[in-house]
């Protein structure tokens, strides 16, 4: 058997192993007593039905895990990446164009199967558990727009990739490199004046009360934002957040209308101090670094094997192409970037910790905070106990009672 092959194969079960054993311990991890942390904040009928959530979102995404990983491996063994290039050979001229197509029907195949589980998940789920908000018609929207936007944006950067790697070769992995990242620079300073209102409604906070305290508190701080705005997340959801976004004349605080109707001032502002955090202690530089470094590292790799034979053989294609090597090499690398994601998600667990130091600090109201989180945790029927192993794959925030602890709460 394609040596290429039984590591493809091994990667895919592999992860699908791994996602099983991992959901496993969390869900057994949870437990029944309520922390002393939380008594009189989640009362007992609350936190089973948080229970309840955790175990039913991680039965769907185990499903989803489960028959993504069956039906690729399918189709990888039964030629589906063969016709798959077939198609994109009779359907167009030039290397970019093929390479669009033949990228282009392989997320829509695995978008149309990830339909249902995202379906059931918004309208069964989330609608069970009383947060769904999202009505059929906003939805198929939000579907569309996605599918337009990932057709845009990650069309633009496949083509670049390609046209690259034609006329370079595997030398061109410095050029991809430095014109993704540009564009990656590029599409976070235009995001939140370009692609996050085809989602939501932004609009200024209303003067009063919490916009002075908000500003004052940013003066302090030395910290300028072009505003800060609500957002309508009430249509789609009754979960919480808010979040700072954009760089230079762009950067603006975004509040969910939801946080506003659920926190007091006090808990709002030190939210706002632990987002404005990321920006004082250069966490965003640091994330936006790591992600480049790991870009570059993955060009790098891509580069050897782009036009490997044996790779090609293993999905059943005969004729090298620089598009389908780019597909192929994804499904190889997945290790390399699970590693990666790892060294990500420990960086962020001490960036918010530092963050949630600084907001108690410089509000002077530590117990805020605590509350705060107190409460989007409540609201969010978010998972008290985790496993740890959990915990270091996947959380890129520390689990709540760790942070609530770290803040001196009891």
């Amino acid at each position: 058997m394609n040596p290429y092959l039984v590591i493809v194969l091994a990667v895919l079960f592999g992860k699908c192993l791994l996602d099983f054993l991992l959901e496993t311990l969390n869900l057994r991890r949870f437990d029944p007593e309520l922390p002393p942390e939380f008594r009189g904040v989640y009362d007992r009928e609350k936190y089973r039905r948080a229970r309840d959530y955790l175990g039913a979102t991680t039965r769907l995404g185990l499903a989803g895990t489960a028959t993504i990983t069956v039906l690729t491996a399918a189709f990888i063994l039964f030629g589906g990446f063969r016709r798959l290039d077939a198609i994109a050979r009779s359907g167009a001229q030039g290397e970019i164009f093929r390479g669009l197509i033949f990228a282009g029907l392989f997320f829509l195949l695995v978008s149309l199967v990830n339909l249902p589980f995202s379906a059931y998940r918004t309208f069964g789920i989330e609608e069970k558990f009383g947060f769904n908000r999202t009505t059929p018609k906003t939805f198929i929207l939000d579907l569309l727009k996605g599918w337009i936007l990932a057709g845009l944006i990650g069309g633009a950067v496949l083509a670049a990739v390609i046209r690259i790697f034609s006329a370079a070769g595997p030398s061109g992995w410095l050029i991809c490199w430095g014109a993704v990242s540009l564009f990656q620079l590029f599409i976070l300073f235009i995001a939140p004046v370009t692609i996050m209102p085809l989602f939501n409604r932004f609009r200024p906070l209303e003067a009063g009360e919490l916009k002075k305290r908000i500003e004052e508190y940013l003066r302090r701080e030395g910290m300028a934002v072009r505003g800060v705005f609500t957002m309508d997340a009430s249509r789609r959801s009754s979960k919480s957040n808010a979040f700072f976004t954009g760089f230079g004349r762009f950067r603006r605080i975004v509040l969910y209308d939801t946080l506003i109707e659920n926190h007091s001032a006090d808990e709002i502002l030190a939210v706002i101090a632990h987002e404005t955090a990321h920006y004082k202690l250069k966490h965003i530089p640091k994330n936006v670094a790591v992600s480049i470094l790991a870009t570059g590292l993955m060009f790098f790799i891509l580069s050897r094997f782009i036009t490997s034979r044996p790779l090609f053989a293993a999905f059943g294609v005969e004729e090298l192409s620089v598009w389908a090597g780019i597909v192929f090499f994804a499904f190889l690398y997945a290790p390399i970037d699970l590693v990666i994601s790892l060294l990500g998600n420990f960086l962020s667990r001490r960036f918010e910790y530092r963050a949630d130091e600084f907001a108690g600090r410089t509000t002077g109201k530590p117990e805020a905070m605590i509350a705060a989180l107190k409460k989007l945790a409540v609201d969010n029927l978010s998972p008290l106990t985790p496993h740890p192993l959990k915990v270091f794959f996947s959380y890129r925030h520390p689990p709540v009672l760790a942070r609530i602890r770290r803040l001196g709460g009891n």
